[in-house]
Order: structure tokens, then C-alpha cells, then sequence
């Protein structure tokens, strides 16, 4: 395989008299910098928008962004290079295509889901997928569009005797969109049920997803073959990189899609080759991804923020152009407030450590361009440093400021979980308690390294990000130390003039310098929590296999061997690539065979039986209460009204749950009664799996929960605990309620019981 590349000679940017552009501290022109407008206009071959780099041998496959003479396109090599382009292009388009199909037979064989009743269908969508389900359910069978819309606006059976606008709360749109294209096109009412659209969709997005890391990784090295391999990474190590085929209607599944393929395009646009009209193309559609980003997924704000960092610090340390940084942060910054006025002013985003941070960024920045760089490297250390604290503490202050003036507490709960996860305040808290017992949020385990270690991907990407990491170093101190001489030779009016063209190593690849950053982010991310090991693990497989397959290093290593034939180091460097490829398959095709060949039906007929019961016996009025991942199914499968549900984002939500999951606590049959008359309730729904569970974790059953925030002795506490719990003077609502006490049937009646749940009307 040769690589698909052409170079060329780019020739070098002039000022209006024809003299050499001399370079910023912040990386650019120093020349008519205020003057905007007037450069982007200027073509490629004149003054360039923004990134005055010149580089003899810039590899790159993308041959139309440099001149080509007549000579060259009449050269065998460049037809070469489009035939090669076109077949990186179909190759894409295929693995994206086999991917969303592999998915999709995936969850056919696990669930056989074109086989098993609608009610089974819908109880596969756990928890919250369930919940963010229905609105789609419930928008497909409204009456119309502006019914369906009105109803959910006017929401009061999510939470009953509370009227809520679910668009304002929850992150719904892309169910709303869904919803109308289904109901708006014929042709796909006749060939699939709502449920099968809805799930197709978000395959065919994560086809698309693969396509970007396919292009990302495309663009790093110079050769579609490293597409190959980052896709091959990705899918063959499917259980740490997507958890897409289980959990389908989640936030994330339609959000990490659309992050990465801003990634992508940011690639794209960090490239200093790019000619204006590229780059104004690029910025419109990072908008749009960014934009689609936060309106899916409410923790869109905490990703956010480690790419507004990524590129802050990308901006500080001089690797990528202000003004280029400048135009993201903007971006990152419309597309919150866009989502904010488009979910009724959602509080939540204006008090995002995100967009503090983004405002207090784009402060910074413009403070740094109006004062002039220092000229010793332990200055400039001192003065990098003294910018970010001065950035952290503009964040906080803003933040601070913004939360105080309107009234945001519907994150705390996720402070808390953090304070908690790290000892820094009391583990005790209901809310932290809650999180830090789900196995989603403990922090990175060792066999999800050794399972990407056995699969190549891990050890290529820690070599590839060691090598990167030292080339940024070494970039920034030959980018300082250049800087350091033209501010010497600015004073010294008879010193030569200073070419600051490729002034360092990193000065025609600003892409990978934040890229670099981007990733050990995210690495740090997931560490923490295990769930977002999703975001970092994608980052993995794009440098691991641009590492392998990256022109530059290849040649680099080489030439130290003192081969420096191009032919050579082509062939060697595919040949990596192939090999590296073909270990893989080797390690991982078998496993993937047995996936695919595994054939499982659904079954959960105690679930279904509930449903049933529910729809059957009960009002359309009738009001539920039960645990949150429960009440989803009933809100999906019998449209009843609920007391709670899983979205967590709601401090008045948050207090109502800890009262209501009171029965699986030590409390009287009147303290439970009081509670859930005051709610509405007509039924309870005890599960047996939650009132006699075993402790995976000391203190993280539910009752044992509920016993702490209520004060009481809990199996299993710790010996400093003793002296602030009591024991209870009643025992645990839901075993005891079961004997039919008097006082007990005084105020409840079991009217529906099975193996699995108990159902009680409250009188």
C-alpha cells in the first residue's frame, strides 16, 4: 500500500511590502492583526487567515488544499492519490455501514427483539432508557405534532401534582425530531414500527460515529489505512468502547456520536493549510455538532469543559492560533446558551462549570494578547502559570456569580458525589451515597487495562502518547525559546531579521498538540469514573493507530537507521500497519464470531406480568410509587402517573424520592402513609430484590441507605458511625408489612404479588 499523499511547497506568506510575517507570542501574525476581515479574504497563496507555516515536505493526503501544477496533475502519482482518496472515502462509508448493521444484529440476537412481544420490547429499555423512551412513545401516538408538544410542556404525570415543561427538564429533543420525521414520512410508518425506527436511528448514528474516528485518524497520519485500523480497534474491543447495543435510548448514545464528530472537524480545522473558505465551511459545521451535543445529553457541560481546557492550554503554551481558539471557545459558548433558550432558559447550563470556564478562557486570552511576552523561559513559566490560576479563579468567581443571581442547586448532587468520591466532605449523604454505590461511577478498574492491553490498543496508544507528550514539551520550549530571540532582535534595531517560519516542531501539526492535551483529559475523566471511560477509550484507538501509521515517525525512525528511500519508508510503514491489523483480527475474530453466533431471547415474565396487571386493573389516572428505575417501565409500558423517575436533575425531585423510598427504611406504617398521601399515591410497588438484597458493597443496599440518612443502624457499619446511628425502634417497612399487622393493613392492602414484587394500595 503506497500512501495516499502528494507534497508540495507551500510558498511563504508577505506582509504588504513583501517582508517575512514575523510571529506573536500567541502564535499570530503580528502584522495588520487587527485587521480581520481583510486577511481572511486573502487567498492561500497570499497572506494565509491565519497561520503564516511553511513546510517543504507537509504530508498530507488532502492534495487539494495545496497548489498542483499542471506538471503534477498530469503525473501518474496524483492520479494515484485521487484513486486512493476515493477508495479511503467508500472504505469509510462501508465500515461505518457493517457497523450499525453489526450493532443492530447484536441486540437481535441478545434480545431476539423482532420476535418478542411490544410490552417485552419496551421493559428492554432499563432505568432512565425506558423514561426517555416514552416521550418518543408518547409524542408517535399524540393526536399531532402541536398536541403532543403542548402535552409535553404541560407535563403533570411525570410528577404527580407537579405541572413540568419535560423539555425545559429533560434532554428530549432528539425524541421530539424522531418523533415528527416518523410521523411525517408514510413510507417508513409501513415498513417499521416506531419502536424499530427509533432503534435503527441511533445505530445508523453510531455508523456515523465510526466514520469519524475513521477520518480522524485519516487526517493524523496521511493514510486511510490508519481509518482502518482506529475502526478496527474500536469495534473489536466493543466492550470498552460502546455500551450502545444495551442501553440504546440513553443520553449518551446520541451524544458522544456528535462530540466526536466535532473532534473530527476541529482536526480538520486546526490544520494551517486549510484556505479561508475551508475553514469558514469547518467552523459552521463544528457549530452544528457542538450545538446537537448539548441539546442531547445534560452532562454534555462536564465534557465541555475538558475540551475548553484542552484548547485554553493548547492557546497558552503557544501550539494553536488565539484567534483560532478564540472562534471554538465562542462556539462552545453560543451552543450552550442556543440549548439554554431552546430548553426554556435551563438553569442548569447557565450555571455550568463550562461556560464559566469558557468566559473566563476567553477573558484570559485577550488579557495575554494585549501584554507583551516575557523573555526568560522561567518567566514565561511563571507567567503561564500565574494565567491559569488567574483563569481557575475567574471561573469560580463567575460561576459563583452566575448561580447566586439565579438560583442553581440542580447540580449539587453531583458535587456532593464528587466531594464524597475523594473524602473531601461526608460520605454519608443520601444523594453522594447513591452514586458512589452504582458500579458506573467507581473509578477505572484494572481488567478493563488488561482487556485493551490483550487487544494491542492500550500499550500502542501509551507509547504513541509518551512520544507525543515529548514532542510537545520539546515544541514549546523551541517555540519560547524562538519567541525569546525575536524579542532580543526587536531591541536590537541592527540585528538580522529572524525566520520564524516551522518554528517548531509542532508549527504545521497544531491539531496534534491538542489532541494530546484532549486525550490525557479525558484519560484523567476516566480514571475517575468508569462510566466515561466511553469518551477516553475512543481517543485511545484514533492515536494508537495513528502511532503505527503516522509518515513523519516512520520516516524519523528510519532515517536513523539510515534509510531514507521513500519507497521504503512507505512500504515499512504499511506493512506495520498491516501486520498490527492482522495480530488483531487473529486475538479478537473468534470472540466476535461467538458474539454474533450466541443467540438469547428476553425474559422477564414477572415484569411482564406487572405491566399487564397495571394496564388491565388500574385507572389511566392512577398514581405509582416505586423505585425510580421501575417507575420508567411503568411510564413507558402503561402511561400510569408516577411520583418519581430516574432523572436526578431536580433538587425538589431529589428530597420527594429520599421520602418516598422511606418503606424500604425503619419506619412506622403511619410515617409511610403520611408521606405518600401527601404525594397523591393510590400504589406502592415493593420490590423483594431491593428490600432483601445481599450488599455487593459495605452500606450500599438501599435499606442501608435510607438507615443512614435516617440515622439508624444499618447491617454492616462501621465502628466510628456508632457513636451518631440509633437503632430503630420499628422494623423495615417492607418485610414487616408483609405479616398483615393490623397497623399495617390499617392503611395498605396487597391487591397484586408475584415472585417479584409486591403491590399495595395505599387506603
Amino acid at each position: 500500500m503506497v500512501e495516499d499523499k502528494v507534497s508540495y511547497s507551500t510558498p511563504k506568506p508577505v506582509g504588504a511590502a513583501g517582508a517575512p510575517i514575523m510571529k506573536s507570542d500567541t502564535g499570530e501574525s503580528e502584522t495588520n492583526d487587527h485587521q480581520e476581515g481583510t486577511r481572511e479574504s486573502t487567498q492561500q497563496q497570499g497572506t494565509p487567515g491565519e497561520e503564516p507555516f511553511t513546510n517543504s515536505d507537509y504530508d498530507s493526503s488532502d492534495d487539494e488544499e495545496l497548489e498542483i501544477t499542471a506538471e503534477d496533475r498530469a503525473s501518474l502519482g496524483w492520479y494515484f492519490a485521487v484513486v486512493s482518496f476515493l477508495m479511503g472515502v467508500v472504505i469509510a462509508s462501508l465500515m461505518g455501514y457493517t457497523f450499525s448493521m453489526h450493532l443492530a444484529t447484536i441486540h437481535e440476537n441478545g434480545l431476539w427483539f423482532s420476535n418478542i412481544m411490544e410490552v417485552e420490547r419496551e421493559i428492554s429499555f432499563r432505568t432512565e432508557a425506558g423514561f426517555y423512551y416514552s416521550y418518543f412513545k408518547q409524542m408517535v401516538f399524540a393526536p399531532s405534532i402541536s398536541e403532543g408538544l403542548y402535552a409535553l410542556t404541560h407535563d403533570n404525570d411525570t410528577e404527580n401534582w407537579r405541572t413540568i415543561n419535560t423539555l425545559e427538564r429533560f434532554n428530549i429533543y432528539q425524541e421530539v425530531i424522531l418523533s415528527i420525521v416518523y410521523k411525517a414520512l408514510s413510507l417508513v410508518q409501513n415498513v417499521q414500527a416506531p419502536i424499530f425506527f427509533y432503534v435503527n436511528t441511533v445505530f445508523n448514528l453510531h455508523g456515523l460515529y465510526l466514520i469519524s474516528l475513521y477520518c480522524t485518524a485519516w487526517m493524523l497520519s496521511g493514510s486511510w489505512l490508519a481509518g482502518v485500523l482506529a475502526s478496527a480497534f474500536y469495534v473489536l474491543n466493543r466492550e470498552d468502547t460502546t455500551r450502545v447495543d444495551f442501553t440504546i435510548p440513553l443520553r449518551e448514545s446520541f451524544a458522544i456520536p456528535f462530540i466526536h464528530i466535532q473532534m473530527a472537524l476541529i482536526t480538520y480545522y486546526l490544520r494551517p493549510t486549510l484556505t479561508i473558505a475551508k475553514q469558514r465551511v469547518s467552523l459552521v459545521l463544528i457549530t452544528l455538532s457542538s450545538f446537537l451535543f448539548v441539546l442531547t445529553w445534560q452532562f454534555s457541560q462536564f465534557v465541555l469543559l475538558l475540551q475548553a481546557i484542552a484548547l485554553y492550554g493548547s492557546s497558552c503554551l503557544g501550539m494553536v492560533p488565539t484567534n483560532k481558539v478564540n472562534r471554538l471557545l465562542l462556539i462552545q459558548g453560543v451552543s450552550i446558551l442556543s440549548v439554554c433558550a431552546l430548553q426554556f432558559f435551563n438553569k442548569m447550563l447557565l450555571g455550568s462549570l463550562a461556560f464559566s470556564f469558557i468566559l473566563a478562557a476567553l477573558l484570559d486570552l485577550r488579557l495575554q494578547e494585549q501584554r507583551p511576552s516575557p523573555a526568560g523561559m522561567c518567566t514565561r513559566l511563571a507567567k503561564l502559570l500565574c494565567h491559569i490560576i488567574t483563569c481557575l479563579a475567574l471561573m469560580v468567581i463567575i460561576n459563583i456569580s452566575i448561580k447566586f443571581t439565579i438560583g442553581v442547586d440542580a447540580d449539587e448532587h453531583i458535587f456532593k458525589f464528587l466531594k464524597a468520591k475523594f473524602g473531601i466532605d461526608n460520605t454519608m449523604d443520601f444523594d453522594a451515597r447513591l452514586y458512589s454505590c452504582n458500579g458506573a461511577f467507581v473509578f477505572l478498574p484494572m481488567d478493563t487495562i488488561w482487556r485493551l492491553t490483550r487487544r494491542l490498543v492500550f500499550p500502542l496508544y501509551v507509547v504513541t502518547l509518551t512520544g507525543l507528550l515529548m514532542t510537545l514539551a520539546v515544541a514549546v520550549y523551541q517555540n519560547w525559546r524562538k519567541q525569546a530571540e525575536i524579542a532580543k532582535a526587536k531591541k536590537d534595531d541592527d540585528a538580522p531579521i529572524i525566520d520564524t517560519d516551522s518554528s517548531h516542531v509542532l508549527s504545521d501539526r497544531p491539531e496534534l498538540a491538542y489532541l494530546t492535551i484532549q486525550t490525557v483529559l479525558s484519560a484523567g475523566l476516566a480514571a475517575t469514573i468508569l462510566r466515561l471511560k466511553y469518551l477516553w477509550t475512543p481517543h485511545m484507538c484514533v492515536l494508537a493507530a495513528f502511532g503505527i501509521c503516522d509518515y513523519r515517525i516512520w520516516r524519523a525512525l528510519l532515517q536513523r537507521l539510515r534509510i531514507s528511500s521513500e519507497t521504503a519508508i512507505q512500504v515499512i510503514r504499511h506493512t506495520a500497519t498491516l501486520i498490527v491489523l492482522a495480530v488483531l483480527l487473529y486475538n479478537t475474530l473468534d470472540k466476535v464470531y461467538a458474539d454474533l453466533e450466541e443467540l438469547r431471547e428476553f425474559y422477564d415474565p414477572d415484569t411482564v406480568e406487572l405491566m399487564n396487571w397495571i394496564r388491565q386493573q388500574t385507572p389511566k389516572a392512577t398514581v405509582f410509587s416505586g423505585s425510580m428505575q421501575l417507575l420508567a417501565g411503568v411510564k413507558l409500558c402503561t402511561g400510569r402517573r408516577l411520583t418519581n423517575h430516574p432523572h436526578y436533575e431536580d433538587k425538589k425531585l431529589r428530597e420527594r424520592t429520599l421520602q418516598l423510598y422511606q418503606y424500604y427504611g425503619q419506619r412506622t406504617p403511619k410515617d409511610v402513609y403520611d408521606i405518600h398521601k401527601a404525594t397523591g399515591t393510590d400504589y406502592i410497588i415493593l420490590e423483594d430484590s431491593i428490600c432483601y438484597a445481599r450488599a455487593s458493597q459495605q452500606g450500599c443496599r438501599l435499606p442501608d441507605l435510607i438507615d443512614m440518612a435516617n440515622g439508624h443502624m444499618y447491617s454492616g457499619a462501621k465502628a466510628d458511625e456508632l457513636h451518631w446511628l440509633k437503632k430503630a425502634e420499628v422494623g423495615r417497612f417492607c418485610d414487616v408489612i408483609q405479616r398483615q399487622q393490623p397497623e399495617y393493613t390499617r392503611y395498605f392492602v396487597l391487591v397484586f404479588q408475584n415472585k417479584t414484587f409486591r403491590v399495595y394500595q395505599v387506603l
